[in-house]
């Protein structure tokens, strides 16, 4: 190991020296000589050493089979033989838990909300805890064990709470007193378990007979996650083929792209909502209180607007640059070439992203959501408050919650961090309410992925075959004081867009997450947590 970059320096530059005398006198080198380098990434290691040696990486196996094959391939005959039965079938959860939450990644964010790079230093810390946490007691201590694998080992890697409590929860699913018995299985089809006390050769001929190809429901997931993970492959695939796709002098019907860009741009123009202007608004909406304070709501509304006239701005005037720039009265700056580039493959332009609200839908679906947000604003405006709200259409759904919330706090007298709400589905679609509720809110527009609302039993149930995403009805948001969630009920957090990652707020919550909604169940919470089921405020087409 190399103790510092000088040493380092003078090192790289003899073993250059030896690779040029090598390239001279190749004759005379041994044909069994091999010289083997390993080295983190240093931008002075010298890439002629890199380009004449043969590069070797290790990368996790696929498939549960391979990944707790590989894991038994790391545990000795003496390690196996000095352990009490009970800790061999905690070793073999632990290995079949780790291969677990490594595969679990490739159904993207109904696996994880973020791709952690768990490896086998967390397994290896596992295995060497857990004989050292059973040592001299007489009951084994389930708590300390779930505990230091959980939150500690794997845990210390996550950095989002969703994550961390469906990890938890395929932990439990696995660590706990049942594991003892031999007849207790890891998933309903029977398949896997831990094996009966044995040799290491015994349980590697078990882990031999597992299948090949791994099904959803080992994780807990619904069969509708492998059409997930195909389209999440086929859209990685499709989005890098359209990005290298050069561009044609001439496009079909005899007309270049600069001329279909500027018939788009034109287009774009024609359809582009016009701004929101305050004046227009309803004259109710903005009296101050006897403090001087505007409606709560309507602050919400205020900053909605600005933000909705930021974006329709932007567009607007880099709309008239890019013409501008295509016919050669301005320089066609890289912002703008990335524009064209952009709107000639469909999708948003990063210039308009960076002012507009996270959004995974193509270019022509997501002008059209636009079109259907501003004027759900500009009603707003225009007509009052209305008596359902989407909750979707907002650039910042959270602030208006917190809104609501405020105006039940200002109206009742009440402290608002002694406010929560407490929700209720209701059976009717949002075009059915006419009159907004007494106390809280009415709102509408998400979409359930990774379960589905049974409206006759009022409980979330399996999706349907084929489906991955289906409306919620109305939900009802209602301000309780100490509102306190049943442990009974499902906690489901909804999120903006179908990713769910975002960056890390100052409350250490995501800023895709929005809110998290207590949903009765007739199943246990952890079973919904493992099929990663979730509320969306809007779907990716």
């Amino acid at each position: 190991m190399l103790q510092n970059c000088h040493l380092a320096k003078s090192w790289i530059s003899s073993l250059e020296l030896i690779v040029a005398n090598f390239a001279v006198e190749e004759e005379s080198i041994d044909p069994n000589f091999r010289l083997f380098l390993t080295s983190m990434p240093a931008d002075y290691f010298p890439v002629s050493v890199l380009q004449n040696g043969v590069k070797l990486t290790t990368e996790p196996p696929r498939g549960l089979k391979a990944n707790i094959m590989r894991s038994y391939d790391g545990i000795s005959e003496k390690q196996i033989e000095e352990s009490k039965a009970q800790v061999k079938k905690m070793m073999f959860g632990l290995c079949f838990f780790h291969a677990q939450i490594q595969e679990r990644r490739k159904f993207g964010p109904l696996g994880w909300n973020i791709k952690y790079e768990f490896n086998d230093s967390d397994l290896d810390t596992s295995l060497t805890m857990l004989p050292l946490l059973m040592e001299d007691q007489e009951d084994i201590p389930w708590e300390a064990l779930l505990f230091v694998v959980g939150h500690i080992t794997y845990g210390g890697r996550v950095t989002d709470d969703w994550d961390r409590r469906c990890l938890m929860s395929m932990l439990n699913k696995i660590l706990n007193t049942k594991i003892l018995e031999d007849d207790y299985k890891f998933s309903d089809s029977g398949i896997y378990f831990a094996p009966a006390d044995g040799t290491l050769k015994n349980y590697q001929e078990y882990i031999e007979t597992l299948p090949l190809k791994d099904e959803p429901e080992v994780f807990g997931m619904h069969p509708n996650t492998n059409i997930n993970f195909q389209l999440l492959e086929s859209d990685r695939i499709v989005s890098t083929i359209m990005s290298i796709q050069p561009r044609v002098s001439v496009a079909p019907g005899g007309k270049s792209p600069d001329e279909l860009i500027i018939e788009k741009c034109e287009e774009i123009e024609e359809k582009l909502p016009l701004l929101l202007d305050r004046a227009e608004g309803k004259k109710e909406l903005f009296k101050t209180d006897a403090k001087g304070l505007l409606p709560s709501l309507s602050t919400v509304l205020v900053q909605e607007l600005e933000r909705f006239n930021k974006l329709l701005k932007v567009m607007g005037s880099t709309l008239v640059d890019l013409k501008k720039a295509i016919k050669g009265f301005i320089v066609m700056s890289e912002e703008l070439d990335t524009m064209y580039n952009s709107l000639s493959i469909g999708v948003v332009p990063p210039n308009w992203e960076k002012v507009a609200y996270p959004s995974l839908k193509p270019f022509p679906t997501w002008f059209i959501d636009l079109i259907d947000r501003v004027e759900f604003m500009r009603k707003w405006l225009v007509n009052g408050e209305p008596s359902c709200f989407w909750i979707s259409g907002f650039f910042f759904p959270q602030g208006f919650l917190t809104g609501c919330l405020q105006t039940h706090a200002r109206k009742d007298q009440i402290a608002i961090d002694k406010l929560n709400f407490a929700f209720k589905v209701l059976d009717e679609e949002h075009t059915q309410i006419e009159e907004p509720p007494e106390s809280g809110i009415y709102i509408y527009g998400l979409y359930f992925d990774g379960a589905r609302w049974d409206e006759d039993a009022g409980t979330i149930i399996e999706q349907k075959p084929g489906i991955l995403y289906e409306s919620v009805p109305v939900i009802w948001f209602e301000p309780v004081i100490d509102y306190v969630p049943d442990p009974e009920e499902y906690s489901c957090p909804v999120y903006k867009t179908s990713v769910r990652a975002g960056v890390l707020s100052t409350t250490g919550q995501s800023t895709n997450f929005i809110i998290a909604v207590e949903l009765p169940t007739k199943q246990a919470p952890s079973h919904w947590i493992r099929r990663g089921a979730a509320f969306l405020c809007q779907l990716n087409d």
